[in-house]
């Protein structure tokens, strides 16, 4: 199996160069797609990969574009872009690549298994419960170890797929939990439902957070029980969570997820796509998402302003 993967920051950074460890004699080979300093960076110093007990750097190819690639049609691309940037790197991709590859979208949100789905007709949907950090260029980190974190994989919207069962085998070689899932979409809508947090986190900070969180979840699960999505219940994938085991990397805890870490960093927020799909589905279905709502537009502004995470309290967003 050749796994291309598209987007090479925490999630596909990650993914990618336990992959390429583990791919000694199991007919494995990764190729990365990454872009700017941090492909710089992984070309010239190859790319490390820190966990709480390890710190490996992989010397894994590395190219900046699709068209970089000599492609044979059978190749495995896991894109690993946020979901505002997987139109962009989708096009890119259809335009160079065959059309019988398989598209594996390690996204947040449920949108980026549509927008490849009008694109590729072989489309899985991975659900990424992993803590990583990406603040480096040539660096990614997992916050949890032994066990990476959870990859479940199934075949978009649904059912089975020899390549998602065998891209499951080559994950578990890789220090991940990993199953193939015929109903892989449930999962996906469950952690959407986790993901309304990372705005709140990004804005307010988590301490005293607690109750905004909650509610922000309520309206989400509100909304897609009118729109009757199956959506995965918390005990169902509670027990692939306690199996990661949580601890700090070269003695610093991680400082946020995904949203903050964009704050942080100076990257676009992925929002519009986590609580923005919530407000979506509430206009469509007549559900009132006003938490969410007000959460889309406080990150904007904070984007738009270089505002600190942590700078707005809760209660500012609780009272609207």
């Amino acid at each position: 199996m050749r796994v291309v993967i598209l987007g090479a920051g925490g999630i596909g950074g990650v993914i990618g160069g336990r992959l390429h460890q583990h791919r000694a004699g199991h007919g494995l080979e990764v190729v990365l797609i990454a872009r700017g300093p941090h492909l710089t960076a992984i070309q010239q110093n190859g790319l490390r990969v820190e966990d709480p007990d390890t710190t490996v750097t992989v010397q894994v190819p590395a190219v900046g574009h699709p068209s970089d690639i000599v492609w044979t049609g059978e190749e495995v691309v896991l894109l690993a872009t946020k979901t505002h940037d997987a139109s962009v790197a989708l096009s890119d991709l259809a335009a160079t690549a065959p059309p019988t590859i398989t598209v594996v979208c390690a996204t947040n949100g449920v949108e980026a298994e549509r927008l490849a789905l009008r694109l590729f007709a072989n489309v899985l949907a991975l659900n990424v419960m992993m803590p990583t950090a990406f603040l480096v260029p040539g660096v990614v980190q997992v916050i949890s170890a032994p066990i990476g974190g959870s990859l479940d994989v199934g075949r978009y919207p649904a059912g089975s797929s020899p390549v998602a069962e065998a891209l499951a085998g080559h994950l578990r070689g890789a220090q991940f939990v990993s199953e193939e899932r015929s109903d892989i979409m449930r999962a996906k809508y469950r952690k959407l439902v986790m993901n309304t947090a990372n705005a709140v986190e990004a804005a307010c900070g988590r301490s005293g957070s607690g109750a905004l969180i909650a509610s922000v979840a309520r309206e989400a699960e509100s909304v897609l029980e009118a729109a009757g999505v199956d959506v995965a219940s918390e005990a169902e994938e509670a027990a692939k969570r306690e199996m990661m085991v949580y601890r700090p990397v070269g003695g610093q805890h991680r400082g946020g997820g995904s949203t903050w870490q964009s704050l942080v960093t100076g990257r676009p927020v992925e929002t519009d796509f986590l609580n923005g799909e919530i407000v979506l589905l509430g206009r469509e279905f007549g559900v009132p998402t006003p938490l969410n709502e007000a959460l889309q537009l406080v990150m904007r502004r904070m984007v738009s302003q270089g505002l600190a995470p942590g700078s707005i309290p809760a209660s500012s967003i609780a009272q609207g």
